[in-house]
């Protein structure tokens, strides 16, 4: 298992490369210009979802970005306390930027 950060928006090859990667019981963390590849109804969405793993994105982030109420229902908005959490319970981390 594997915790994936994301910083960089859905037309980077960052996110083709993390896809390639990512697979079920792996955690995704969305943050920075990564918050876009959230948003219900996108390819990009659809894409990380079906890979079977838990998909985050940093609350913050999708504030700062007027994202609020337009991400996918299935990701979790966590806060920095949250993500220091996450970052302990993964032994092994991969960061797509």
């Amino acid at each position: 298992m594997v915790l994936h950060t994301l910083n960089r928006g859905p037309a980077s090859n960052s996110l083709q490369q993390c896809l390639a990667q990512l697979s079920a019981g792996d955690a995704l963390v969305l943050l920075g210009d990564g918050v876009y590849c959230a948003l219900a109804g996108t390819a990009e969405i659809d894409q990380l979802l079906v890979r079977g793993a838990s998909i985050y994105a940093l609350a913050p982030d999708v504030t700062a970005r007027g994202l609020q109420g337009r991400c996918a229902g299935t990701v979790e908005l966590i806060d920095f306390e949250q993500l220091a959490t996450l970052s302990e319970s993964f032994a092994r981390q991969l960061a797509w930027f």
